[in-house]
C-alpha cells in the first residue's frame, strides 16, 4: 500500500490517495473543491492537482470516501467520480444528518434524507473491496453522528475525530455532536488498535507554526494526546471538550460546506435564471424581527 498526501492550506484539510502500486487499484479519502466565500466562487484547482497524481500514477480510483459530512470545506467527490466513474461512499448515519440540515437550510421536501445521494453508505464493521485493496469501516461518533474511520492494512484514517497529539481532536458542538460518544469512539475503538497503527488526520492546523504532520501512531496518541490519553476519564474529556467548544467560533465555511455535502457533494440545482444559490440562515441561534432585535 502507497499513500500520497495532499494539503489544502485554506482549510488545512489533508486528502489522501491510497493504492496499490502493483495492480494501480486506489481510493481517494476526503478530496477538497475549492470555494472562496467572499466571492462565492468555486475552483478545481486542488482537484485537478489531485487528478494530475491520479493519473500519473495510471490508479484506477473505485472510491471516493468521505469521513463525514465536513463543516470546513465543500467535497470534491462529484468531480472525481465523473472523470473516474469511482463510487462516492459514505458512513451510513449520514441520514440523520440530512434530516437535521433539511431544517437549518429549509431545503424542498423532495431533498433525500435517506442518503439515496451517495453510491454506497456504510455500516459499522462493513468491509469494502476496491480492487487488490481491502478496508475496514469503524463508526466513530462524536464529532458528528456520521463520521467513519477507514482502516486499511496497518492505517487508519480518523477524519476529524482526532488530530496529532499536539491538536487534540474534533470539537462535538455541531447538531447531534457528543463529546460522550467521541470519547467512546477514541478511548474505546481507536485506542484498542495496536499502539503501531498509524494515524492519519483530516487536518492539521500547525499549532505554533510547527511544519506540516498528516500521521501519527495510536501509540503517541494514547501517550501525548494533549486532550485525551490513555489515562484521560471520560469525565475529565467531556468537562473539558464542552467548555472548550463553547469557546469557538463557527468554522468559516459552515453553511456554504454542510448543504453541499449532506447532497454528496453535489452543488445547489440551478434556479430558472441558470444561476446556482447557496443558502445562509440568519440568526440562526436567535429569530429576530426585520430590523434585527429579537422577536
Amino acid at each position: 500500500m502507497q499513500i500520497e498526501t495532499l494539503f489544502d492550506p485554506a482549510t488545512s484539510t489533508l486528502t489522501y490517495i491510497v493504492f496499490d502500486p502493483k495492480s494501480r487499484d486506489a481510493v481517494v479519502i476526503d478530496p477538497v473543491l475549492d470555494y472562496d466565500p467572499l466571492a462565492s466562487s468555486t475552483s478545481t484547482r486542488s482537484l485537478e492537482t489531485l487528478e494530475a497524481l491520479l493519473r500519473k500514477h495510471d490508479l484506477r480510483v473505485h472510491y471516493i470516501l468521505e469521513t463525514h459530512a465536513h463543516a470546513d470545506h465543500i467535497s470534491g467527490s462529484q468531480y472525481l467520480k465523473k472523470r473516474f466513474g469511482a463510487k462516492v461512499g459514505i458512513g451510513a448515519r449520514i441520514r440523520d444528518v440530512q434530516k437535521l440540515f433539511r431544517d437549518v437550510f429549509d431545503l424542498p421536501a423532495a431533498f433525500a434524507i435517506d442518503g439515496s445521494q451517495f453510491d454506497r453508505l456504510f455500516d459499522d464493521g462493513e468491509k469494502i473491496v476496491a480492487g487488490t485493496l481491502e478496508l475496514e469501516v469503524m463508526a466513530t461518533p462524536g464529532h458528528t453522528p456520521a463520521c467513519v474511520t477507514y482502516k486499511i492494512e496497518d492505517a487508519i484514517f480518523a477524519g476529524d475525530a482526532i488530530f496529532i497529539e499536539d491538536s487534540g481532536t474534533g470539537r462535538c458542538d455541531f447538531p447531534a455532536g457528543s463529546a460522550e460518544d467521541l470519547y467512546t469512539s477514541i478511548h474505546e475503538r481507536l485506542y484498542e488498535l495496536p499502539d503501531a497503527t498509524r494515524v492519519f488526520v483530516g487536518h492539521d492546523y500547525q499549532p505554533d507554526g510547527r511544519p506540516l504532520r498528516s500521521e501519527t501512531t495510536i501509540g503517541a496518541e494514547k501517550e501525548k494526546n494533549i486532550q485525551l490519553r490513555a489515562s484521560t476519564t471520560r469525565e475529565e474529556f467531556v468537562k473539558m471538550r464542552t467548555a472548550r467548544d463553547a469557546t469557538l467560533a463557527a468554522p468559516r465555511l459552515l453553511y456554504p460546506s454542510v448543504q453541499v455535502n449532506v447532497d454528496a457533494g453535489l452543488l445547489p440545482r440551478p434556479h430558472a435564471n441558470g444561476r446556482r444559490y447557496l443558502s445562509v440562515p440568519l440568526n440562526l441561534k436567535q429569530i429576530t424581527d426585520n430590523d434585527g432585535t429579537p422577536a
